[in-house]
Protein backbone atom coordinates (compact mmCIF):
# COMPACT_ATOMS: atom_id res chain seq x y z
CA UNK A 1 0.00 0.00 0.00
CA UNK A 2 2.94 2.33 0.67
CA UNK A 3 4.11 1.48 -2.52
CA UNK A 4 1.37 2.30 -4.09
CA UNK A 5 1.00 6.06 -2.27
CA UNK A 6 4.49 6.70 -3.01
CA UNK A 7 3.95 5.71 -6.88
CA UNK A 8 0.87 7.89 -7.02
CA UNK A 9 2.45 10.73 -5.14
CA UNK A 10 5.20 11.07 -7.66
CA UNK A 11 2.64 10.88 -10.81
CA UNK A 12 0.64 13.61 -8.96
CA UNK A 13 3.22 15.98 -7.96
CA UNK A 14 4.82 15.85 -11.65
CA UNK A 15 1.58 17.70 -12.43
CA UNK A 16 1.02 19.50 -9.28
CA UNK A 17 4.20 21.40 -8.49
CA UNK A 18 4.48 23.39 -11.22
CA UNK A 19 1.39 24.86 -10.81
CA UNK A 20 2.40 25.20 -7.00
CA UNK A 21 5.47 27.37 -7.95
CA UNK A 22 3.66 28.79 -10.85
CA UNK A 23 0.45 29.74 -8.03
CA UNK A 24 3.43 31.25 -5.68
CA UNK A 25 5.37 32.99 -8.23
CA UNK A 26 1.37 35.15 -8.99
CA UNK A 27 1.57 35.89 -5.42
CA UNK A 28 5.19 37.33 -5.93
CA UNK A 29 3.59 39.37 -9.02
CA UNK A 30 1.23 40.87 -7.17
CA UNK A 31 3.12 41.68 -4.01
CA UNK A 32 5.81 43.10 -6.46
CA UNK A 33 2.83 45.76 -7.30
CA UNK A 34 1.73 46.44 -4.01
CA UNK A 35 5.63 47.62 -2.74
CA UNK A 36 5.38 49.67 -5.42
CA UNK A 37 2.40 51.42 -5.02
CA UNK A 38 3.20 51.37 -1.00
CA UNK A 39 6.89 53.30 -2.11
CA UNK A 40 4.47 56.38 -3.89
CA UNK A 41 2.39 57.08 -0.71
CA UNK A 42 0.03 56.23 1.75
CA UNK A 43 -2.71 57.70 -0.33
CA UNK A 44 -1.55 56.00 -3.68
CA UNK A 45 -1.62 52.88 -1.56
CA UNK A 46 -4.97 53.04 -0.82
CA UNK A 47 -6.48 54.29 -3.83
CA UNK A 48 -3.79 51.34 -5.66
CA UNK A 49 -4.95 48.67 -3.38
CA UNK A 50 -8.57 49.53 -3.27
CA UNK A 51 -8.37 49.11 -7.91
CA UNK A 52 -6.99 45.94 -7.39
CA UNK A 53 -9.45 44.59 -4.91
CA UNK A 54 -12.05 45.53 -7.31
CA UNK A 55 -9.56 44.07 -10.57
CA UNK A 56 -8.96 40.74 -8.37
CA UNK A 57 -12.44 40.11 -7.73
CA UNK A 58 -13.54 40.74 -11.18
CA UNK A 59 -10.50 38.50 -12.49
CA UNK A 60 -11.40 35.80 -10.06
CA UNK A 61 -14.65 35.20 -11.58
CA UNK A 62 -13.38 35.18 -14.76
CA UNK A 63 -11.01 32.89 -14.13
CA UNK A 64 -13.63 30.09 -12.60
CA UNK A 65 -15.61 30.53 -15.92
CA UNK A 66 -12.62 28.82 -17.74
CA UNK A 67 -11.25 26.80 -14.57
CA UNK A 68 -13.40 23.44 -15.97
CA UNK A 69 -11.93 23.38 -19.60
CA UNK A 70 -8.09 21.96 -17.94
CA UNK A 71 -10.77 19.16 -16.85
CA UNK A 72 -12.74 19.23 -20.35
CA UNK A 73 -9.36 18.73 -22.26
CA UNK A 74 -8.05 16.13 -20.16
CA UNK A 75 -11.29 13.70 -20.65
CA UNK A 76 -11.10 14.47 -24.25
CA UNK A 77 -7.71 14.06 -24.58
CA UNK A 78 -8.00 11.09 -22.88
CA UNK A 79 -10.83 9.39 -25.00
CA UNK A 80 -8.31 10.66 -27.58
CA UNK A 81 -5.88 8.12 -26.49
CA UNK A 82 -7.77 5.19 -26.70
CA UNK A 83 -7.90 5.31 -30.30
CA UNK A 84 -4.07 6.36 -30.46
CA UNK A 85 -1.94 3.21 -32.36
CA UNK A 86 -0.44 1.83 -29.50
CA UNK A 87 2.22 4.11 -29.32
CA UNK A 88 1.08 6.13 -26.58
CA UNK A 89 0.73 9.61 -28.64
CA UNK A 90 -2.65 11.03 -28.52
CA UNK A 91 -4.93 9.90 -31.89
CA UNK A 92 -4.39 12.04 -34.91
CA UNK A 93 -8.40 10.88 -35.63
CA UNK A 94 -10.38 13.95 -36.95
CA UNK A 95 -12.70 13.26 -34.18
CA UNK A 96 -10.36 13.15 -31.28
CA UNK A 97 -8.50 16.33 -33.13
CA UNK A 98 -11.67 18.08 -33.22
CA UNK A 99 -13.33 17.95 -30.01
CA UNK A 100 -10.13 19.45 -28.22
CA UNK A 101 -9.80 21.75 -30.94
CA UNK A 102 -13.17 22.83 -30.35
CA UNK A 103 -12.64 23.21 -26.49
CA UNK A 104 -9.96 25.42 -26.77
CA UNK A 105 -11.79 27.53 -29.62
CA UNK A 106 -14.55 27.91 -26.95
CA UNK A 107 -12.27 28.45 -23.76
CA UNK A 108 -11.06 31.36 -25.63
CA UNK A 109 -14.28 32.57 -26.67
CA UNK A 110 -15.72 32.66 -23.47
CA UNK A 111 -12.26 34.46 -22.04
CA UNK A 112 -12.96 37.19 -24.67
CA UNK A 113 -16.52 37.34 -23.68
CA UNK A 114 -15.88 37.33 -19.66
CA UNK A 115 -12.88 39.76 -19.92
CA UNK A 116 -15.10 42.44 -22.30
CA UNK A 117 -17.62 42.43 -19.84
CA UNK A 118 -15.56 42.32 -16.77
CA UNK A 119 -13.43 45.30 -18.24
CA UNK A 120 -16.82 47.60 -18.61
CA UNK A 121 -17.89 46.20 -15.46
CA UNK A 122 -14.47 47.62 -13.52
CA UNK A 123 -14.69 51.17 -14.95
CA UNK A 124 -18.85 51.38 -14.16
CA UNK A 125 -17.62 50.26 -10.43
CA UNK A 126 -15.03 52.83 -10.70
CA UNK A 127 -17.69 55.70 -11.49
CA UNK A 128 -19.96 54.38 -8.22
CA UNK A 129 -17.21 54.72 -5.78
CA UNK A 130 -17.95 58.82 -4.87
CA UNK A 131 -21.43 57.51 -4.21
CA UNK A 132 -20.23 54.44 -2.03
CA UNK A 133 -18.70 56.99 0.90
CA UNK A 134 -14.71 56.69 -0.50
CA UNK A 135 -12.45 59.37 0.10
CA UNK A 136 -12.51 61.92 -3.01
CA UNK A 137 -8.97 62.48 -3.23
CA UNK A 138 -8.75 58.56 -2.85
CA UNK A 139 -11.27 58.01 -5.65
CA UNK A 140 -9.85 59.96 -8.36
CA UNK A 141 -6.56 57.85 -8.45
CA UNK A 142 -8.03 54.36 -8.21
CA UNK A 143 -10.26 55.69 -11.31
CA UNK A 144 -7.61 56.33 -13.24
CA UNK A 145 -5.70 53.32 -11.93
CA UNK A 146 -8.96 51.31 -12.94
CA UNK A 147 -9.02 52.72 -16.54
CA UNK A 148 -5.03 51.29 -16.45
CA UNK A 149 -5.84 47.78 -15.46
CA UNK A 150 -9.21 47.20 -17.05
CA UNK A 151 -7.90 46.34 -21.06
CA UNK A 152 -5.63 43.81 -19.22
CA UNK A 153 -8.52 41.48 -17.87
CA UNK A 154 -8.69 40.10 -21.53
CA UNK A 155 -5.21 38.82 -22.04
CA UNK A 156 -5.05 37.75 -18.45
CA UNK A 157 -8.46 35.64 -19.26
CA UNK A 158 -7.41 34.43 -22.73
CA UNK A 159 -3.76 33.45 -20.40
CA UNK A 160 -5.76 31.59 -18.66
CA UNK A 161 -7.63 29.40 -20.72
CA UNK A 162 -4.16 28.93 -22.66
CA UNK A 163 -2.79 28.28 -19.32
CA UNK A 164 -5.71 25.39 -18.66
CA UNK A 165 -5.28 24.08 -22.05
CA UNK A 166 -2.00 22.86 -21.24
CA UNK A 167 -2.26 21.54 -17.86
CA UNK A 168 -5.21 19.23 -19.53
CA UNK A 169 -2.82 18.45 -21.73
CA UNK A 170 -0.43 17.64 -18.88
CA UNK A 171 1.90 19.55 -20.69
CA UNK A 172 1.97 22.77 -18.23
CA UNK A 173 6.21 23.11 -18.18
CA UNK A 174 6.06 26.56 -19.43
CA UNK A 175 3.95 27.90 -16.94
CA UNK A 176 6.51 28.57 -14.16
CA UNK A 177 9.04 29.58 -16.84
CA UNK A 178 6.64 32.51 -17.71
CA UNK A 179 5.52 33.35 -14.64
CA UNK A 180 9.10 34.04 -12.79
CA UNK A 181 10.05 35.83 -15.92
CA UNK A 182 6.85 38.27 -15.37
CA UNK A 183 7.97 39.19 -12.22
CA UNK A 184 10.51 40.54 -13.35
CA UNK A 185 9.21 42.63 -16.16
CA UNK A 186 6.38 43.73 -13.90
CA UNK A 187 8.96 45.33 -11.25
CA UNK A 188 11.27 46.66 -14.29
CA UNK A 189 7.91 48.08 -15.98
CA UNK A 190 6.65 49.47 -12.83
CA UNK A 191 9.91 51.43 -11.91
CA UNK A 192 10.38 52.78 -15.43
CA UNK A 193 6.53 53.66 -15.60
CA UNK A 194 6.40 55.51 -11.93
CA UNK A 195 9.56 57.47 -12.46
CA UNK A 196 9.49 57.80 -16.62
CA UNK A 197 13.10 56.32 -17.06
CA UNK A 198 13.89 55.69 -20.36
CA UNK A 199 12.43 59.20 -21.74
CA UNK A 200 9.02 57.22 -20.84
CA UNK A 201 6.55 59.22 -19.35
CA UNK A 202 6.18 59.85 -15.93
CA UNK A 203 2.64 58.14 -14.91
CA UNK A 204 3.15 57.36 -11.11
CA UNK A 205 0.15 55.24 -9.81
CA UNK A 206 -0.99 55.10 -13.38
CA UNK A 207 2.23 53.37 -14.64
CA UNK A 208 1.96 50.38 -12.30
CA UNK A 209 -1.24 49.73 -13.86
CA UNK A 210 -0.87 50.14 -17.32
CA UNK A 211 2.28 47.75 -16.07
CA UNK A 212 -0.02 45.34 -14.63
CA UNK A 213 -1.90 45.23 -18.22
CA UNK A 214 1.42 45.14 -20.29
CA UNK A 215 2.59 42.22 -18.62
CA UNK A 216 -0.96 40.26 -18.77
CA UNK A 217 -0.60 40.42 -22.45
CA UNK A 218 3.34 39.80 -22.72
CA UNK A 219 2.68 36.37 -20.33
CA UNK A 220 -0.29 35.72 -22.36
CA UNK A 221 1.84 35.93 -25.92
CA UNK A 222 4.78 34.12 -24.23
CA UNK A 223 2.62 30.65 -23.74
CA UNK A 224 0.21 31.11 -26.63
CA UNK A 225 4.21 30.99 -28.46
CA UNK A 226 5.40 28.59 -26.10
CA UNK A 227 2.35 26.47 -27.36
CA UNK A 228 2.06 26.87 -30.71
CA UNK A 229 6.40 25.25 -30.06
CA UNK A 230 5.23 22.04 -28.69
CA UNK A 231 4.39 19.55 -31.09
CA UNK A 232 2.18 17.65 -29.04
CA UNK A 233 -0.26 21.13 -28.14
CA UNK A 234 0.09 22.92 -31.53
CA UNK A 235 -2.21 21.66 -33.34
CA UNK A 236 -5.24 21.96 -31.11
CA UNK A 237 -4.06 25.43 -30.55
CA UNK A 238 -6.72 28.46 -32.71
CA UNK A 239 -7.62 31.78 -31.68
CA UNK A 240 -10.54 31.94 -34.44
CA UNK A 241 -12.99 32.02 -31.64
CA UNK A 242 -15.89 33.25 -34.41
CA UNK A 243 -15.73 29.80 -35.26
CA UNK A 244 -16.47 28.33 -31.86
CA UNK A 245 -19.17 25.82 -31.35
CA UNK A 246 -22.21 27.40 -29.38
CA UNK A 247 -23.30 24.03 -27.79
CA UNK A 248 -19.47 23.72 -26.46
CA UNK A 249 -19.54 27.73 -24.88
CA UNK A 250 -22.86 27.51 -23.30
CA UNK A 251 -21.59 23.98 -21.85
CA UNK A 252 -18.34 25.36 -20.86
CA UNK A 253 -20.45 28.89 -19.57
CA UNK A 254 -22.46 26.22 -17.72
CA UNK A 255 -20.24 24.47 -15.66
CA UNK A 256 -17.69 27.84 -14.93
CA UNK A 257 -20.25 29.82 -13.26
CA UNK A 258 -20.61 27.94 -10.56
CA UNK A 259 -17.18 27.55 -9.63
CA UNK A 260 -16.73 31.86 -10.70
CA UNK A 261 -19.47 31.59 -7.77
CA UNK A 262 -17.23 29.64 -5.50
CA UNK A 263 -14.80 31.54 -5.61
CA UNK A 264 -16.86 34.62 -5.42
CA UNK A 265 -18.79 33.12 -1.72
CA UNK A 266 -15.06 32.00 -0.66
CA UNK A 267 -13.70 35.45 -0.96
CA UNK A 268 -16.41 37.29 0.35
CA UNK A 269 -16.51 35.01 3.56
CA UNK A 270 -13.03 35.96 3.92
CA UNK A 271 -13.35 39.48 3.44
CA UNK A 272 -16.16 39.88 5.92
CA UNK A 273 -14.50 38.05 8.98
CA UNK A 274 -11.67 40.86 8.28
CA UNK A 275 -14.10 43.42 8.68
CA UNK A 276 -15.22 41.90 12.00
CA UNK A 277 -11.71 41.51 13.37
CA UNK A 278 -11.35 44.81 12.73
CA UNK A 279 -14.11 45.60 15.10
CA UNK A 280 -11.71 44.79 17.54
CA UNK A 281 -9.54 47.58 17.16
CA UNK A 282 -6.70 48.20 14.76
CA UNK A 283 -3.44 45.74 16.38
CA UNK A 284 -6.39 42.79 16.20
CA UNK A 285 -6.88 43.71 12.20
CA UNK A 286 -2.88 43.84 11.99
CA UNK A 287 -2.60 40.27 13.34
CA UNK A 288 -5.52 38.73 11.41
CA UNK A 289 -4.52 40.44 8.42
CA UNK A 290 -0.79 38.79 8.69
CA UNK A 291 -2.06 35.43 9.45
CA UNK A 292 -4.30 35.56 6.75
CA UNK A 293 -1.57 36.83 4.42
CA UNK A 294 0.23 33.62 5.22
CA UNK A 295 -2.34 30.98 5.37
CA UNK A 296 -3.08 32.41 1.52
CA UNK A 297 0.46 32.27 0.82
CA UNK A 298 0.53 27.81 1.83
CA UNK A 299 -2.62 27.90 0.18
CA UNK A 300 -1.45 27.93 -3.24
CA UNK A 301 -0.03 24.75 -2.41
CA UNK A 302 -3.31 23.38 -2.26
CA UNK A 303 -4.93 24.96 -5.34
CA UNK A 304 -1.62 22.77 -7.41
CA UNK A 305 -2.88 19.81 -5.63
CA UNK A 306 -6.92 20.77 -6.81
CA UNK A 307 -5.70 21.28 -9.91
CA UNK A 308 -3.90 18.60 -10.52
CA UNK A 309 -5.79 16.07 -8.79
CA UNK A 310 -9.07 17.40 -10.35
CA UNK A 311 -7.53 17.28 -14.07
CA UNK A 312 -6.02 13.05 -13.19
CA UNK A 313 -10.05 12.55 -12.19
CA UNK A 314 -11.24 13.87 -15.01
CA UNK A 315 -8.34 11.72 -17.42
CA UNK A 316 -9.08 8.48 -15.14
CA UNK A 317 -12.66 8.81 -15.36
CA UNK A 318 -12.97 8.82 -19.61
CA UNK A 319 -10.90 6.09 -18.90
CA UNK A 320 -13.48 4.11 -16.98
CA UNK A 321 -11.36 3.69 -14.38
CA UNK A 322 -12.99 4.38 -10.97
CA UNK A 323 -10.65 2.93 -8.50
CA UNK A 324 -7.86 5.00 -10.16
CA UNK A 325 -10.42 8.09 -9.14
CA UNK A 326 -11.12 6.83 -5.81
CA UNK A 327 -6.84 6.61 -5.19
CA UNK A 328 -6.36 10.12 -6.83
CA UNK A 329 -8.35 11.43 -3.45
CA UNK A 330 -6.57 9.60 -0.74
CA UNK A 331 -3.08 10.80 -2.94
CA UNK A 332 -3.68 14.37 -2.61
CA UNK A 333 -4.79 14.41 0.81
CA UNK A 334 -1.72 12.47 1.46
CA UNK A 335 0.61 14.41 -0.16
CA UNK A 336 -1.48 17.59 1.42
CA UNK A 337 -1.56 16.73 5.02
CA UNK A 338 2.40 15.80 4.94
CA UNK A 339 3.14 19.55 3.66
CA UNK A 340 0.76 20.76 6.02
CA UNK A 341 2.22 19.10 9.05
CA UNK A 342 5.47 20.71 8.04
CA UNK A 343 4.03 24.02 7.78
CA UNK A 344 2.16 23.43 11.12
CA UNK A 345 5.45 22.49 13.05
CA UNK A 346 7.24 25.74 11.56
CA UNK A 347 4.10 27.58 13.01
CA UNK A 348 4.10 26.30 16.00
CA UNK A 349 7.81 26.44 16.82
CA UNK A 350 9.03 29.36 14.89
CA UNK A 351 5.94 32.03 15.48
CA UNK A 352 8.27 35.08 15.73
CA UNK A 353 9.85 34.55 12.62
CA UNK A 354 7.37 33.49 10.46
CA UNK A 355 5.58 37.03 11.42
CA UNK A 356 8.10 38.63 11.32
CA UNK A 357 7.87 39.71 7.78
CA UNK A 358 4.32 40.82 8.21
CA UNK A 359 4.22 42.46 11.40
CA UNK A 360 6.08 45.35 13.11
CA UNK A 361 7.90 43.98 16.24
CA UNK A 362 6.94 47.25 17.85
CA UNK A 363 3.27 46.03 18.17
CA UNK A 364 3.78 43.54 21.05
CA UNK A 365 -0.07 43.22 21.45
CA UNK A 366 -0.23 42.71 17.49
CA UNK A 367 2.48 39.87 17.40
CA UNK A 368 1.10 38.55 20.85
CA UNK A 369 -2.56 37.85 18.81
CA UNK A 370 -1.08 36.66 15.66
CA UNK A 371 1.24 34.22 17.55
CA UNK A 372 -2.09 32.72 19.30
CA UNK A 373 -3.94 32.97 16.01
CA UNK A 374 -0.94 30.87 14.24
CA UNK A 375 -1.99 28.12 16.32
CA UNK A 376 -5.42 27.34 15.22
CA UNK A 377 -3.75 28.24 11.72
CA UNK A 378 -1.86 25.37 12.40
CA UNK A 379 -4.97 23.18 12.28
CA UNK A 380 -7.13 25.19 9.86
CA UNK A 381 -4.63 24.79 7.39
CA UNK A 382 -5.78 21.34 7.12
CA UNK A 383 -8.85 21.96 6.31
CA UNK A 384 -8.83 24.93 4.21
CA UNK A 385 -6.53 22.55 1.70
CA UNK A 386 -8.47 19.43 2.23
CA UNK A 387 -11.75 21.67 1.19
CA UNK A 388 -10.20 23.39 -2.02
CA UNK A 389 -9.23 19.91 -2.79
CA UNK A 390 -12.62 18.64 -2.66
CA UNK A 391 -13.77 21.44 -4.87
CA UNK A 392 -11.54 20.11 -7.41
CA UNK A 393 -11.66 16.58 -7.47
CA UNK A 394 -16.20 17.34 -8.14
CA UNK A 395 -14.74 19.64 -11.04
CA UNK A 396 -13.36 16.64 -11.75
CA UNK A 397 -16.43 14.50 -12.21
CA UNK A 398 -18.29 17.84 -13.70
CA UNK A 399 -19.82 18.36 -10.49
CA UNK A 400 -19.45 22.08 -10.25
CA UNK A 401 -22.97 22.62 -8.73
CA UNK A 402 -22.52 20.85 -5.65
CA UNK A 403 -18.88 22.17 -4.74
CA UNK A 404 -20.77 25.73 -4.83
CA UNK A 405 -23.80 24.63 -3.17
CA UNK A 406 -21.61 22.88 -0.13
CA UNK A 407 -19.77 26.09 0.04
CA UNK A 408 -22.22 28.28 0.81
CA UNK A 409 -23.46 26.05 3.49
CA UNK A 410 -19.76 25.53 4.99
CA UNK A 411 -18.72 28.85 4.76
CA UNK A 412 -22.06 31.03 4.80
CA UNK A 413 -24.65 28.86 7.44
CA UNK A 414 -22.37 27.45 9.58
CA UNK A 415 -18.51 29.13 9.53
CA UNK A 416 -20.00 32.76 9.61
CA UNK A 417 -22.68 32.05 12.86
CA UNK A 418 -19.73 30.42 14.25
CA UNK A 419 -17.08 33.04 13.94
CA UNK A 420 -19.63 35.67 15.39
CA UNK A 421 -20.79 33.14 18.41
CA UNK A 422 -17.09 32.75 19.09
CA UNK A 423 -15.99 36.12 18.71
CA UNK A 424 -19.03 38.10 20.36
CA UNK A 425 -21.61 36.47 22.11
CA UNK A 426 -18.76 34.32 24.08
CA UNK A 427 -16.20 37.23 24.40
CA UNK A 428 -13.17 35.34 22.35
CA UNK A 429 -12.71 38.30 20.00
CA UNK A 430 -9.95 37.45 17.16
CA UNK A 431 -9.43 34.04 18.43
CA UNK A 432 -13.16 33.22 18.39
CA UNK A 433 -13.35 34.53 14.48
CA UNK A 434 -10.14 31.97 13.43
CA UNK A 435 -11.89 29.33 15.73
CA UNK A 436 -15.14 29.94 13.18
CA UNK A 437 -13.14 29.97 10.72
CA UNK A 438 -11.87 26.58 11.48
CA UNK A 439 -15.47 25.23 12.01
CA UNK A 440 -16.91 26.38 8.68
CA UNK A 441 -13.75 25.18 6.34
CA UNK A 442 -14.05 21.90 8.57
CA UNK A 443 -17.32 21.14 7.87
CA UNK A 444 -16.91 22.16 4.03
CA UNK A 445 -13.89 19.61 3.75
CA UNK A 446 -16.01 17.12 5.60
CA UNK A 447 -19.41 17.23 3.01
CA UNK A 448 -17.17 17.97 0.20
CA UNK A 449 -15.62 14.56 0.27
CA UNK A 450 -18.22 12.97 1.40
CA UNK A 451 -20.12 14.23 -2.43
CA UNK A 452 -17.12 12.97 -3.93
CA UNK A 453 -17.60 9.88 -2.39
CA UNK A 454 -21.20 9.47 -3.30
CA UNK A 455 -20.81 11.15 -6.84
CA UNK A 456 -17.86 8.83 -7.88
CA UNK A 457 -20.10 5.60 -6.61
CA UNK A 458 -22.97 6.93 -8.46
CA UNK A 459 -20.57 7.13 -11.49
CA UNK A 460 -19.32 4.10 -11.57
CA UNK A 461 -22.73 2.46 -10.97
CA UNK A 462 -23.91 4.56 -14.75
CA UNK A 463 -21.03 3.12 -16.36
CA UNK A 464 -21.35 0.01 -15.21
CA UNK A 465 -23.83 -1.32 -17.66
CA UNK A 466 -21.88 -0.44 -20.64
CA UNK A 467 -18.61 -2.08 -19.49
CA UNK A 468 -20.34 -5.21 -18.67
Amino acid sequence: MLTTLLRDSRALATLAIPLVLTQLAQVALTTTDTVMMGLLGTTELAAGGLAIVIFNQIRTMGVGLVTSVGNQIAAAAARAEQEADGSGAIAKGEAAHHEVRGIVRASLAVATLAGTAGALIMIAIGHLLTWLGQDAAVVDLTRTMIYALAPGLLPCLWFQAVRQFTVGMRRPQALLQITLASIAVNAALNWMLIHGAFGLPRLGLTGVGIATSTVYLLSFLALYSAARKDKELAPYLTLDVTRADAATVKRLIGLGVPIAATYGSEAGFFSVTALMAGSFGPDALAAHTAVNQLVYIVFQVAVGLSHAASINVSRELALGNHDDARRIKNTALACAGAVMTVVGIVYLTLPRLVLAPFLDTGSEQALTLATHLLVVTAFLQFFDCAQNIGVGLLRGLDDTKSGFRITLIGYWIIGLPAAWLLAYPLDLDTLGIWLGLLTGLAATALLLLRRYNTALTAARLHAAPATA
